[in-house]
């Protein structure tokens, strides 16, 4: 695997990465939102906390790729 290659596809998946996040927004909104509630003082983020919220981006994010992709 060619080191070209491997920069070539990780620029390709940051510049289409505005476009899948724009197709995403509300799902962002809300992951953002609760990070920023369950983050609130000097408190630090805990793993699972807004695993759902996670969840759902990850998911949105997925399918807006695929669609792009066809």
């Amino acid at each position: 695997m060619s080191g070209s290659n491997v920069w070539s596809r990780t620029r390709e998946r940051l510049r289409i990465f505005p476009e899948l996040l724009a197709q995403c927004a509300d799902e962002a909104a809300v992951y953002g939102k609760c990070v920023a509630a369950t983050t609130t003082g000097k408190q630090e983020l805990k793993k699972d906390l807004c695993v759902k919220e996670f969840e759902a981006l990850k998911t949105c994010f997925t399918n807006a790729a695929k669609k792009r992709a066809k």
